[in-house]
This record gives structure tokens, C-alpha cells and sequence, in this order.
């Protein structure tokens, strides 16, 4: 039997504000209001939690996925008294430069990609790599909700309801070597689909790659997810599979996957690469460490607007230290950032 003991950033699915209640909050006539509608909120594990998220329209799922979603535990962690973002902004707000520079190109232009059939390959410093297709590569492992915090290096910031199970899970079904001391990941790298990568846009070297440390990839917070909303993941947030580590800005979640590869040197990055002054290889959320272009100390929760930019304070590790802090211990995060 497996006994989770709750953290201090664990929540209840009644701590987390759906998004038809977040979007009608103006209407609502104050305080007492609120509270009864919160106190209505469905508990976790019922049936129709996907129904939380009415608005997130979507077309038909693979059978894959419909036949796990059936299984999927649904677990709404990691985020309390924050509203879920609405699935418009979560789709339609987005960076994903293999489909264009803009926030709204990857809406627009992803539609070319196709996600059936998807393989993934499996290799480096492990005792069993392989090609899988995507069906059975997650076949092994039962779906998760994981309602995180997703943090962006511009600055913005979404919540976001994952479907996917950890990395950690993956690891060590393929048995990593004693070498093995990085995860590197690889975006799939396919022209005539993705706009993106015809254009040249910031002399990007396609594939886009990320990577990271081994402990930090085992930690049960990074996830592989293969929806949000309780559907498929829509093709502009990574579609079939992405990367979701949410104590780290947002160009460390890599999306797309097609590669996954452990290694005994740290991965040269993409946006490393590029700009090593800006984006280094750790990029965990550090409110006391700026860009150099802005500060990072704020940030704003979309969605926002002119007269109600709903800005917060930023927190440390993207308000997950109690989970991943003692991953840095010794390490001078102003230096190593």
C-alpha cells in the first residue's frame, strides 16, 4: 500500500478555484457568496472530475488515452487558494517557437502537426534503451492530475492542470548506469510541420534540447505529461508528450518529445546555448536573481489586462522549496542560475 503524507503545498481539489467559478468571480455579490460556492466544489476521485473543465474543448482522443484518462487518479496537488487558469489563455498564450516568434503563433500554425503515430527513443547510460511507440511507452504507468504552477523567464505565469505520471518512473524502468549523472531531452525536429523551424528565428539550432540533473529528474514533482483539462494535451502545449518541471521557468518544460537520454555530462542547451548570460542551465525560479533585461522578483498571472494586471510576488522555487530546495544544497543559485 502506498501511504502519501501530505506536503506543505499539497491542496484539496475544494482549495483550487475552477475555472467557470474563477470566470465569473466579478459576478458574484462578495464574500459569503464565494465561500458557498467554494464549499460546493466535487471532492477528488469522482468520475465526472473532468467535467471541471467544461470549456476545454478538444477533438477525439487516440484510444490510448481515452482508455487511461478512464484509470486516471485524479490529484489535484502542489497549488492552494490559486484559480486555474481558463484553457483559452492556457492554448492561446504560449511559447513554442517551432511553430513562431509570437504568443499566438503556436495556436495558429500547430495544427500541421501530427501526433499519431509519435515514437520515442530511449538511450545513453542505461541498462535497457529502446524505440517505443508512444502508446506503449506509457502503457506501464496510471495518469495523474498535478495542478501546478507554471512560471515563466518573461515573467507571466499560468496554473495549469497536468495529466502525466513522473519521470521518475521512467528512469528507473530503464535502469540508468553509473555514469549516468544528466537526463537530456530532444524536441522533434520536423521543418515541414513546424514554421518555426524554416524561419530562422534567433539562430536557433534545431532540435530545441533541454536537460537536467539526474536527482533533479528523479524528483517526484517532474513530470511526463500527455494532457491538461482533462483532455489530450493540445498540439501548441507539446502535444503528445511534454516535459513538466515546475520549480524551473517555463523553457525548461520541453515540449514534443522525441528523445530522452541519459548522459555523464551536462546537456548543451538550447536557450543556454544562445544566451548564457540570460538563460543558464538550472533556470529555477529565483525572485532575488533578475535577467538581466527585467526583474524577476514580480510576475503576471494570466489572465491580465490593462485594469486588473494581477501582479504578484514571485516565489522561491516557484513556491516549491519545501519539495526541491535540499536539491541545491551547497550550490550558489546567483552563480549557477
Amino acid at each position: 500500500m502506498l501511504i502519501k503524507l501530505p506536503r506543505s503545498s499539497d491542496c484539496t481539489s475544494a482549495q483550487v478555484t475552477p475555472e467557470h467559478i474563477y470566470l465569473s468571480r466579478r459576478s458574484m455579490l462578495g464574500g459569503t457568496l464565494a465561500g458557498l460556492a467554494l464549499g460546493a466544489l466535487p471532492r477528488l476521485g469522482v468520475a465526472a472530475e473532468p467535467s471541471r473543465y467544461a470549456d476545454a474543448a478538444g477533438g477525439a482522443a487516440p484510444a490510448w488515452f481515452t482508455e487511461k484518462l478512464g484509470a486516471t487518479r485524479w490529484q489535484a496537488v502542489t497549488v492552494k487558494d490559486e484559480a486555474i487558469t481558463p484553457f483559452k489563455d492556457a492554448t492561446h498564450y504560449n511559447n513554442f517557437y517551432e511553430f513562431g516568434p509570437d504568443k499566438g503563433d503556436p495556436a495558429a500554425n500547430a495544427g500541421s502537426l501530427k501526433t499519431e503515430p509519435w515514437s520515442l527513443v530511449v538511450d545513453g547510460e542505461v541498462a535497457k534503451p529502446g524505440r517505443y511507440a508512444l502508446e506503449d511507452f506509457v502503457k506501464p504507468y496510471q495518469l495523474e492530475e498535478r495542478i501546478y504552477r507554471l512560471r515563466c523567464v518573461e515573467a507571466w505565469s499560468m496554473v495549469i492542470p497536468w495529466l502525466g505520471f513522473p519521470l521518475a518512473q521512467v528512469l528507473k524502468q530503464v535502469e540508468p548506469t553509473s555514469k549516468a549523472r544528466y537526463v537530456r531531452f530532444e524536441t522533434l525536429q520536423d521543418p515541414k510541420s513546424m514554421p518555426g523551424q524554416r524561419s530562422g528565428f534567433a539562430l536557433i539550432d534545431w532540435p530545441y534540447v533541454e536537460g537536467l540533473r539526474l536527482d533533479e529528474a528523479m524528483n517526484p514533482l517532474a513530470i511526463l505529461a500527455v494532457g491538461m483539462y482533462g483532455r489530450e494535451l493540445a498540439n501548441q502545449n507539446g502535444a503528445p508528450l511534454r516535459l513538466v518541471v515546475p520549480w524551473k521557468y517555463g523553457f525548461k518544460s520541453i515540449k514534443s518529445i522525441v528523445r530522452i537520454s541519459l548522459v555523464a555530462e551536462q546537456p548543451h542547451t538550447t536557450w543556454q546555448g544562445l544566451a548564457p548570460d540570460e538563460y543558464g542551465f538550472y533556470a529555477n525560479v529565483n525572485p532575488t536573481v533578475d535577467h538581466p533585461r527585467w526583474t524577476q522578483a514580480r510576475e503576471r498571472r494570466l489572465p491580465s489586462g490593462l485594469f486588473s494586471p494581477n501582479v504578484r510576488e514571485t516565489q522561491m522555487f516557484n513556491g516549491y522549496a519545501d519539495e526541491v530546495a535540499s536539491l541545491y544544497t551547497g550550490l550558489d543559485l546567483r552563480k549557477n542560475y
